[in-house]
């Protein structure tokens, strides 16, 4: 569900934004909401690929630590789940 949200923007900003709305057909809102669409979308790709870089770079670390093998089952319990089980 969309949530309107008001925002207070200089007068020289708000017509050059509007000219910019514009020449993309869109909306001032509609481009405002783009723009802060893109934003986080760029930060979230940026996240990501920061913890794929530091999952990649520790993983011997990890496997090490908390890997399949380390912690033997409890007693009674025979069967281990796949390690792609969700």
């Amino acid at each position: 569900m969309a949530k309107q949200t008001n925002i207070r923007l200089d007068d020289a900003v708000k017509a050059a934004a509007e000219d910019r709305a514009k020449r993309r057909g869109l909306t001032l809102q509609g481009y405002v909401a783009d723009l802060i669409e893109a934003d986080v979308n760029q930060a979230r790709a940026a996240f990501m690929a920061g913890a794929a870089t530091f999952l990649a770079q520790y993983a011997d670390e990890f496997e090490a630590e908390v890997g399949e093998d380390h912690y033997p089952l409890p007693e009674g319990l025979t069967e281990r789940a796949p390690r792609d089980a969700a």
